[in-house]
Parts: structure tokens; sequence; C-alpha cells
């Protein structure tokens, strides 16, 4: 835990390698991190290369009642924010078609806002500087900075002026 990093109370965590938190990092109240341990064999024994580990960077923060599952890793960015309640971050499912577990990576970029009652799947990608709408189920990569990414599936539906506040503060906390 890096100077200045705090988790609230009713917070659980189990079953991952690696909690990092990095200066300023906030994970609030009431939120459940699990994952399935690296050691045990018994599901993901193709996935050599999982890394069951949550890092929230410098100054990100995910506030309070969430569920994230980090079967495989999941990457908070500098200044990102995982919003209002109720997020689900599931970095594993099944995969149908070779009947069997998998997980994939989930990375929520620097400076990005991640709206109330959003999914994150696995191996989705938030770029830098953008934002999740409310509701909204991210369950691709995307590469493109700078815009609203919105809707079930979620798809860029407006670009977001490089000059906006959020993207410019030197804090993580916002008043």
């Amino acid at each position: 835990m890096g100077p200045g990093s705090r988790i609230s109370h009713l917070t659980m965590c189990k079953g991952i390698s690696l909690l990092k938190m990095e200066d300023k990092a906030l994970i609030g109240s009431l939120n459940w991190i699990t994952g399935f341990p690296a050691n045990d064999m018994s599901f993901f024994a193709s996935e050599e290369d999982r890394r069951p580990e949550l890092t929230v960077c410098s100054e990100a923060a995910i506030t309070n009642r969430h569920i994230i599952d980090c079967t495989n890793s999941v990457r908070v960015g500098k200044f990102a924010i995982l919003g209002g309640s109720r997020c689900q971050v599931l970095t594993h499912s099944i995969d149908l078609y070779r009947c069997r577990q998998a997980s994939k990576p989930i990375v929520i970029g620097e400076y990005c806002f991640v709206g109330t009652g959003s999914i994150l799947l696995g191996g989705c990608v938030l770029p830098d500087y953008s934002v999740l709408g409310a509701n909204s189920v991210l369950n691709k990569a995307y590469t493109d900075n700078y815009f609203l990414y919105a809707g079930n599936p979620a798809r860029p539906v407006k670009a977001l002026p490089p000059d906006m506040g959020y993207f410019q503060r030197s804090t993580g906390f916002v008043r």
C-alpha cells in the first residue's frame, strides 16, 4: 500500500495473489474482491500466465458496493474511478466452445470514469480518458481515448473534449 492509500470498512478480499494500491488509492466500503488462487490448478490449468491480482494506481478509486472478480488481473489506472455502486468486474466465465473455465484481464485506463451499475467482462479495455455510461456492458477492448462508451454492449457514442475538467485534475478526489 502506497502512502495515503486506504481500504474502508467491510470490504472483503480473498483468493488473490496480490492487492497493490499505489499512492492515495482508495477502495471504499462493502466491496467484494475475490479471485481463484493461482496455485489451485483444478480450474484454469491451461492458463499458465493467469495472475489473480488487483492494482489500483495512484489517486484512483473504487467506491462502494462493487463486485470485483480478480481471477485474472484487474488494473484501475491513475485518477480513474469505478463510481456509483453495483458495478461488476468479471474476469472469468465459461468458454462454451472448449467447455472449460476461462479468464482474461481487465484494464480501466487512466482518468476513466465507470458509471454505476456497469458490467465489465474479461478481456475488455476502457481506454485512457474515457467514460463508461451507467448500466453499460463493456465486453471488448477499445483503443480510442476521449470517448463516452455506453450501452449493452457498450460502443463509442460521443467524443469527449480533452480539456474536460475531469481529465485535467491533479487530485483523485472529486468534490
